[in-house]
């Protein structure tokens, strides 16, 4: 076995790389550094050996002392966490009152009341029309073209802005700025086809401002019952989402075909209980 080879065997790609959970690495380097510390009063050749070793399993396994990441969701504020971590959830919606958006969606005939008034659907008239539209841009292929439409009527040059994917994420840039950002290509496709269904369904929707767009279409995607990518369908659901340093509750709606996110949003289990 070669060196590269025992060394790609030693490390521990869910705690290194992109993975790295960096409290983890402070913390653990700060041992290094105390017990190669105590080391040296007796022996300073030791200590360096001592410090070497530690530096070096640090970065191939992403810990020194074992169960560090564990000890580290569990005793560390989440305050502190959320600065260090790399798992990002699209921004919660600006806008307090969810009935600003219904209002909308109802006022553009995209949801009506169902279940005896209880909940609300999505129009039949509306899903075909949203549909059709998905099924367009799907087959077309030009989703880096598309996303200038998000932001036609805001005053900013179409050659300004461009996508860029990273994985099954997208995300929107205007020039070096990142503006927004998409759990999938499945929930982009699904805002692309609505944002072009909305434009011709009211007229002020050019006169709303990015933000404001994409809070309305990010909150239909809710309403989402077949995946814009694989076609099948989609479920909603609680789950647990295990980022590099912390564990985030979040309500997320999944393709059941090919598991594209097409929304995702964190929520309190205690807070929904208690209402």
């Amino acid at each position: 076995m070669s060196l590269s080879e025992r060394v790609h065997h030693l490390r521990q790609p869910e705690y290194t790389g992109e993975n790295r959970c960096v409290p983890c690495t402070a913390v653990n380097l700060v041992i290094a550094v105390v017990v190669s510390g105590l080391v040296a009063v007796v022996s300073p050749p030791i200590a360096v050996l001592v410090f070497v070793a530690s530096i070096a399993a640090i970065y191939l396994r992403g810990y020194l002392v074992p169960g560090t990441p564990t000890l580290t969701k569990r005793y560390f504020p989440d305050s502190v966490l959320k600065l260090f971590d790399k798992h990002e959830l699209p921004d919660p919606p600006a806008i307090e009152d969810d009935a600003d958006i219904e209002a909308f969606l109802l006022e553009v005939d995209a949801v009506e009341e169902c279940r005896n008034g209880t909940d609300l659907c999505l129009t039949d008239e509306f899903r075909e029309a949203w549909y059709d539209r998905i099924e367009t841009l799907r087959e077309r292929g030009d989703e880096d073209d598309s996303v200038a439409v998000l932001f036609d009527g805001l005053d900013i040059d179409s050659d300004r802005v461009r996508i860029q994917s990273h994985g099954d994420a997208y995300e929107a840039y205007i020039d070096d700025t990142r503006v927004g950002q998409w759990e999938s290509r499945a929930a982009y496709l699904a805002d692309i086809a609505a944002e072009e269904e909305f434009r011709e369904r009211h007229s002020a929707w050019p006169r709303l401002g990015f933000d404001e767009r994409t809070e309305i279409l990010g909150a239909l995607r809710l309403w989402l019952e077949e995946c814009p990518v694989c076609e099948e369908p989609v479920t909603l659901g609680e789950e647990t989402v295990e980022s590099c340093c912390r564990s985030i509750d979040v309500i997320a709606a999944t393709c059941e075909g090919c598991g594209a996110r097409v929304f995702e949003a964190q929520f309190s289990p205690g807070a929904m209980a208690a209402g």
